[in-house]
């Protein structure tokens, strides 16, 4: 008698995660326990707010980590959750730069004639960009430096245009700043919390995902001191903690 052997049943997620998770999030699935012969994460970096607006349209994505919480919880009030929004962690917003030396600049530095060319994330749709207009409101200078201001669609296009010179100075997430990458080339100065909006960050199982187990797992993981531990040496405050940085 012939038996066929089937393959265990395969589970796959795509993740829509912001763009400061890229280093700690890559982190975190590279060490997720999973099957590699019948298992596979895959994640795709961007803006908030524009997978907000993805999710709403069918884009098919199973999990949603946003920059800033208020857009999963939207989702959820309008019925695409399977999940309670879990907070993961607190973001922090740095002022970056791969030639000038950041650690003795403040926002009021920007206003200086020598910078004429600054990055942020765009306030439209990126948190990021937002708390970097609410800070650069709050201190005064954001008439005064709008001439000079360069769009990211993410942060992480943000953070790209100050690496490579298209801008001088860039307002990034810390997250970014302590990457690899960056770290070796630039150097910051971490932005002062008290001048804008908590970039409180959560995540979703979306309703596309309601009966995968991989997703469940997944979003299980992300509570774990390992976890954990990878997104607080990225510069991320866990939920309920105190920054201290």
């Amino acid at each position: 008698m012939f038996f066929l052997s089937l393959p265990a049943h395969a589970e796959k997620i795509n993740i829509a995660a912001a763009a400061d998770l890229k280093f700690a999030l890559d982190e975190i699935i590279a060490a997720f326990p999973l099957n590699p012969s019948a298992d596979k994460v895959v994640v795709t970096y961007g803006s908030s707010g524009k997978f907000f607006t993805q999710i709403q349209q069918g884009a098919p994505f199973d999990l949603y980590f946003s920059a800033d919480i208020a857009l999963p919880r939207m989702l959820a009030k309008n019925g695409f959750a399977a999940s309670d929004v879990t907070p993961y962690a607190v973001g922090r917003l740095v002022l970056w730069s791969p030639h000038l030396d950041a650690t003795k600049m403040t926002l009021t530095s920007l206003a200086d004639p020598k910078i004429t060319r600054i990055a942020i994330a765009n306030p439209q749709h990126a948190p990021y960009g937002q708390r970097a207009e609410e800070a650069l409101r709050a201190a005064g200078v954001w008439r005064q430096i709008v001439p000079k201001l360069v769009y990211g669609e993410n942060i992480a296009q943000t953070a790209q245009f100050a690496q490579t010179g298209n801008a001088q100075v860039g307002l990034i997430a810390l997250s970014l700043a302590l990457s690899p990458p960056l770290a070796k080339q630039g150097s910051y100065w971490l932005i002062p919390d008290t001048l804008h909006q908590p970039l409180e960050q959560g995540f979703i199982i979306t309703r596309r995902a309601a009966n995968n187990a991989l997703a469940r797992r997944f979003a299980d993981y992300l509570r774990t001191p390992a976890a954990c531990a990878v997104l607080v040496r990225y510069g991320f405050a866990l939920p309920g903690e105190a920054v201290v940085k």
